[in-house]
């Protein structure tokens, strides 16, 4: 196996655990430091953790235009995950450096997650199994997802295998994308729709875009007073989608039957009061955090780090 002397600094908290993702990587990075803080970190740490370093393999951290400029040995970004939202890419190109990620690679873990919220919510298990640990006996199960109108909000990797695991549940599909879907919706079955059909007409509504400057706060109380009251909301893409204090006002006043989170705007959120109700479903950001899936991107993150120093 062929050494390289550059020094790396790799952030992400899932990977930097990982004894065995260390002993890999410091096998062919001798060089390489990891974050011990088991946090993520904000401009300022990250800039002092990766004073010095040839390359960054980082997740969440904040890659910006001070990131950048305080860190001029820097040459390479290779990301761990898929969101983008903490990277300002146009920075990067103007100061030179190369930025790498691949693309939908943790999307079975994501859709999974997403699927398995709305078995979820449709069945009453959360809710119901929350009860029993309590001593509480509600004996309601709640409907079937079978023969139920999905609405996929962003048809990217993970909408596109959402719709795949949907297939054995025979549900009506709407789709809403920015891109013309046209082609894959005809051969796949599905419907597109403008996003306020999609809204008005979905018993589950489930959100599969990145954080832009056009998604952030796109699920508002507007969007909730359109929805159906029967209706779920599923968010595992990014929490600044939806607006939470207009989530939590709908849930309070049963303005839609429910929803289901893995991301927030703050993590781990600070909003007691959303986190309490009832009819809210939570998980801690895990829908990409599968062992398949960490694995897959810590290799994809290093094999873009390796391709780069080869040559």
């Amino acid at each position: 196996m062929i050494e390289y002397s550059a020094r790396i600094g790799v952030t992400p908290p899932a990977i930097c655990k990982l004894n065995s993702f260390r002993e890999n990587l410091l096998k062919i990075f001798p060089n390489a430091v990891f974050n011990e803080t088991g946090k993520y970190f904000p401009e300022e740490q990250l800039i002092a953790f990766l004073e010095g370093a040839d390359a960054a393999l980082i997740g969440r951290d904040p890659i910006t235009e001070k990131t950048l400029t305080s860190l001029p040995h820097l040459k390479i970004v290779s990301k761990y995950g898929v969101g983008l939202d903490n990277i300002d890419q146009e920075a990067i190109e103007r100061h030179g450096k190369l930025f790498r990620y691949t693309a939908g690679i943790n999307k079975l873990s994501v859709a999974e997650l997403a699927l398995g919220f709305m078995i979820g919510l449709c069945h009453n298990i959360f809710k119901s199994g929350l009860a029993l640990k309590n001593k509480g006996w509600e004996k309601d199960g709640g409907q079937l997802l079978s023969g139920k109108t999905v609405g996929i909000i962003g048809c990217g990797n993970v909408g596109k295998e959402l719709i795949r695991f949907l297939r054995p549940f025979d549900c009506r599909i709407l789709v809403r994308d920015i891109l013309d879907l046209s082609n894959y919706c005809s051969d796949h079955r599905v419907e597109e729709t403008s996003f306020d059909d999609l809204v008005r007409h979905a018993d589950i509504i489930s959100l599969h875009v990145p954080l832009t400057e056009l998604t952030r706060n796109m699920v508002n109380a507007k969007i909730f007073q359109k929805m159906k009251t029967s209706s779920f909301l599923i968010n595992t893409s990014r929490g600044d989608i939806v607006n939470e204090e207009d989530l939590k006002q709908a849930l309070l006043n049963d303005v839609i039957a429910g929803a289901a989170l893995d991301v927030f705007s703050i993590e781990p959120p600070e909003d007691h009061e959303l986190l309490e109700c009832q009819n809210l479903m939570v998980t801690p950001h895990i829908g990409g955090n599968s062992i398949e899936a960490v694995t897959a991107m810590a290799n994809s993150a290093v094999e873009h780090l390796v391709n780069f120093f080869k040559h």
